[in-house]
């Protein structure tokens, strides 16, 4: 075990040996979360992967249909009916101008 101090401006140095050995690079994003009174730091490669493993369990695919493709497919039906709705907005205005001026 490493211990480590903490300057008064609360940056820590993360020593050159324990960040070659967890892949943290110069620039790139480290997730930190606490987990049982413990600080975590987590790469972002490290994260995401767990992310989509967590994701893999709990969704169930679509045969021959990619996750991608079904949140696009569901974003544009989601916006084809928000277009439904301003059209009938935009008609209705269209006629109450029309019929009661």
């Amino acid at each position: 075990m490493t211990s480590l101090a903490m300057a008064e401006n609360g940056l820590v140095l993360i020593p050159a040996a324990l960040r070659e050995q967890l892949g943290f690079k110069p620039n790139t994003r480290i997730f930190i979360e606490v987990k049982d009174g413990s600080l975590i730091l987590t790469s972002a490669t490290q994260h995401y992967a767990r992310l989509k493993t967590y994701f893999d369990q709990h969704l169930t695919p679509t045969p021959g249909r990619d996750k991608v493709d079904e949140f696009i497919a569901e974003r544009r039906l989601q916006g084809q009916n928000e277009a439904k709705k301003s059209s009938a907005s935009c008609f209705m205005y269209w006629i109450l101008r029309r019929c009661w001026p």
